[in-house]
């Protein structure tokens, strides 16, 4: 999914030269059912086809052994080339504008576009909302509208009173009503400042709320190459950042595309990776040495920072102190997931992405179990708070209430709001009761 921004912008440039077939061979059991397949083509707003292989029938047959794996097949049906992991836009570019003009030059190319449709999709008030912010204290709650590109801030009871970009894909900084998005997600609130991660425009937006106005403050809508070192954030290039947290004058953040930790200092502006390799795996033990896997959601105590791994269905911790570590609460690797509560080793997450503390327990979304989990770092265990275990849409007591891949979570004034993404709605939990009701959100007229 990190490759999709940019893979779509060759798709336009090349839209009379190239094709592209999506084919999806899906490491966890909840990517396998057709549904949630067809809501994740949706939600990565995907222009091409895109095969089933839940057998991985046709990943035999390319001999495929990585995520992402491209295969380049020219005019004539033959494999000419494979690429396993990430390739960035400038080398995909230079690549096929020389395809193009060999195969041009050979007479072999037809231009003429696949056919294919997509069925229209009905407008909806919140499409895919992908991360919720609570502000207790402001009673403000914030809403990343992500397949919207804008934040939609509201009161606690829902009540809509700023809407944060145009709702035009792009990367643009200026006041609310002009400035543009590319799929937000997390957000950190510093007191009148809110911090946004724009996954998409691989940046870091800085939202001055009384201003106003929108800044980019990292990122520069091209998707980095994995670098090590610190540098001023304008010159730095991100890698799919998920979510971020606000601690001591810094934002740090969960930069899902390198798999890592990243820390940015607001006073120098200085900006680079605070803990993992950028290899993909699970691994614990100092901040420089360990391996994560997708970073997708971050909160802290101030003491630690407690992070959803989601590739590895991992719950896991970094100290505050640069000299400190990484350690795993609950998760073992990147092909040990389930849906098992109990303690320690014994635990089974299924692709965690939304995670938030309060007095000394985790919140996390189980996403691909469709599920809310209370994880306590001490004894290390895991129970099911809400949801069946099946995507779903209902509201009502905790034996009952049904999410689909819930994303994101936030909790203010005794209530847990859920960024409820396949359902497009923030859904609310009476943390007393268990009762989830889904929120009412009130246009302006």
């Amino acid at each position: 999914m990190h490759i999709f921004p940019q893979l779509r912008k060759l798709e336009r440039k090349y839209a009379s030269e190239l094709t592209v077939i999506g084919v999806h061979s899906a490491k966890f059991p909840n990517e396998k059912e057709k549904e949630n397949l067809y809501n994740a083509v949706k939600r990565y707003e995907l222009e091409h086809p895109v095969v089933n292989d839940a057998e991985f029938q046709v990943w035999q047959q390319y001999a495929c052994r990585a995520w992402p794996t491209m295969m380049f097949i020219d005019p004539q049906g033959k494999v000419i080339g494979k690429h396993e992991g990430e390739l960035n836009y400038e080398d995909m570019d230079r690549l096929l504008g020389e395809m193009v003009a060999e195969f041009d030059n050979a007479g072999l190319l037809e231009r003429r576009e696949l056919e294919h449709s997509a069925e229209a999709e009905s407008d909806t008030p919140l499409s895919f909302p992908g991360k919720v912010l609570a502000d207790e204290a402001g009673k403000r709650l914030f809403i990343a509208d992500s397949n919207h590109n804008r934040i939609v801030v509201a009161t606690l009871g829902g009540t809509v009173t700023h809407v944060i970009g145009s709702g035009q894909e792009g990367l643009v900084d200026g006041d609310f009503g002009s400035a543009q998005f590319n799929h937000p997600q997390g957000m950190a609130l510093a007191g009148e400042v809110l911090y946004v991660a724009d996954t998409e425009n691989h940046a870091l937006r800085r939202v001055a709320l009384a201003a106003g106005n929108v800044a980019t403050i990292a990122g520069n809508g091209n998707q980095g190459r994995r670098r090590s070192g610190k540098e001023p954030g304008e010159s730095t290039e991100l890698i799919s950042p998920w979510d971020l947290v606000f601690h001591d004058n810094s934002v740090y953040i969960a930069m899902a595309g390198c798999h890592q930790l990243w820390v940015m200092d607001m006073q120098t502006g200085m900006i680079g990776p605070y803990a993992g390799t950028g290899a993909e795996s699970i691994s614990d033990g100092a901040l420089a040495e360990v391996t994560l896997a997708q970073p997708s959601g971050i909160t802290t105590d101030g003491h630690r920072l407690y992070f959803a791994d989601s590739e590895t269905s991992a719950i896991r911790s970094a100290e505050l102190d640069p000299k400190g570590r990484v350690r795993t609460i609950v998760g073992l690797g990147l092909f040990e997931f389930g849906d098992r509560d109990g303690e320690g080793h014994h635990v089974r997450l299924q692709h965690p992405l939304g995670i938030t503390m309060k007095d000394g327990a985790l919140y996390i979304t189980d996403s691909y179990n469709h599920k809310i989990k209370l994880i306590m770092p001490v004894p290390r265990s895991s129970t099911t708070l809400l949801g069946t275990g099946s995507a779903g849409y209902v509201d009502g007591g905790p034996e009952m209430a049904a999410f689909s891949e819930p994303a994101g979570l936030s909790i203010a004034g005794g209530k847990l709001f859920i960024a409820d993404t396949n359902n497009h709605a923030i859904r609310v939990a009476d943390m007393d009761t268990w009762e989830v009701t889904t929120l009412d959100i009130e246009w302006p007229a």
